[in-house]
């Protein structure tokens, strides 16, 4: 699918024509060099950074496609009826207001939780002496198999795994400054890199 790199900004409101309330996320989306063109997806890369905080064999292959060095390097789906050049530039301009989009990123790490925050159990008896108020109980499954499944919900690590919100609707484009206000929360915290595409399963 058709895409663009982008960064997470912070979450504010605006209002629409009949003097509703929206809360968006803003995003910074590009403008994102062409680095490769393949058969179906296109190389693409975001957020410049200064050549000295390049490594040296990722300097040689900016230097190669004469594009400044930038610090994501991801690959998108490719419009089949454009042409691409590489060192071109990709910008919010391919999407606009009323398009859905998928977006996708890396959600807040919450460290390690109990079973009651990381898969919403509803836990044992609040009284009557009971002591087993947000306890896992017992997950046995008798003498057959005699052992915990495999993927048995238990405590753990929570978050920081990628995530991707389908059909979020842009609520407003601006491509000169190359923003995206979206309804909604995306993933991740202020300044996470996302990856934004049209929407695969709404038009």
């Amino acid at each position: 699918m058709i895409g663009l790199l982008g960064k997470k900004l912070g979450m504010t409101q605006v209002f629409s024509d009949d003097g509703k309330m929206i809360s968006v996320t803003a995003i910074e989306a590009g403008p994102c060099p062409v680095l490769a063109v393949r058969d179906k997806s296109i190389q693409i890369g975001f957020d410049p950074i200064k050549e000295s905080r390049a490594k040296k064999p990722l300097l040689g292959y900016f230097k190669k496609r004469s594009v400044s060095p930038v610090k994501l390097i991801r690959e998108v789906g490719r419009d089949s009826a454009k042409e691409y050049k590489v060192g071109e530039m990709l910008k919010a301009d391919i999407f606009k207001t009323g398009d859905f989009v998928d977006v996708t990123g890396m959600s807040k790490g919450r460290g390690f939780q109990g079973g009651m925050r990381r898969w919403n159990w509803s836990g044992g008896p609040k009284t009557h002496g009971s002591t087993s108020h947000r306890r896992i109980g017992s997950i046995g499954s008798t003498t057959t198999p005699g052992r915990v499944w495999k993927g048995h919900h238990l405590p753990g690590h929570m978050g920081a795994c990628q995530v991707t919100l389908q059909n979020l609707r842009v609520v407003k484009a601006d491509p000169e400054k190359n923003i995206l206000l979206i309804k909604g929360a995306v993933p991740g915290v202020r300044n996470t890199y996302l990856i934004i595409k049209k929407a695969k399963k709404k038009k």
